[in-house]
């Protein structure tokens, strides 16, 4: 004969269970569990680039600074050769910056000669190219890793964050509405 006691962990578990199935159905668990990776948080929106000086990444460049990146809204762009996802938005920067869009790099802990050569066989969409060699700028940005843009306004304040690939779906939605109205506050770049 069994003993009523020993049935006890059995139904704990089972009350536990379903307890937890419970809360992986109600939608506003879902929603705090949801992690979106390009909405990752930012300390810096709304302050000022970081003040850096660095050299360009295009030979014989001159030594770029904060004030280099001020007086149009523009995208700052981290990008790395070895960075494969970097290599898939590629073309769509291109592309934007045919359209007459401000896109400024950081090459980021990356080879300055391998990026010139990158730039050189897939286009240079960036008006001002960052050599970020050692990630210093990068590290006070709060970078993640590459892909990350950053939309920065005229007076060079960071106004948005995207982390990862900016393609056709994130520049309609997220990017582009954001700096055509940064343009439209301060005059057409």
């Amino acid at each position: 004969m069994r003993r009523p006691w020993m049935l006890i962990p059995l139904v704990l578990f089972i009350l536990l269970l379903v307890l937890f199935l419970k809360a992986l159905n109600d939608k506003k668990t879902q929603q705090d569990l949801a992690i979106d990776p390009s909405t990752l948080p930012s300390a810096l929106i709304d302050k000022p680039f970081p003040d850096f000086s660095l050299p360009s990444v295009e030979e014989g460049g001159p030594l770029l600074t904060q004030a280099d990146l001020l007086g149009q809204p523009a995208l700052v762009n981290v990008w790395g050769t070895w960075c494969v996802a970097c290599r898939v938005e590629h073309p769509v920067l291109n592309r934007l910056a045919d359209q007459g869009v401000i896109i400024h790099g950081v090459n980021y802990k990356d080879n300055t000669e391998d990026a010139r050569q990158w730039l050189k066989e897939f286009h240079d969409p960036y008006q001002l190219n960052i050599s970020d060699a050692d990630g210093r700028l990068g590290l006070d940005l709060g970078v993640y890793g590459a892909p990350e843009t950053f939309l920065i306004d005229a007076e060079g304040v960071i106004r948005y964050k995207f982390v990862g690939v900016v393609d056709e779906r994130v520049w309609e939605t997220q990017l582009g509405p954001r700096y055509q109205a940064l343009v439209d506050e301060g005059g057409a770049p």
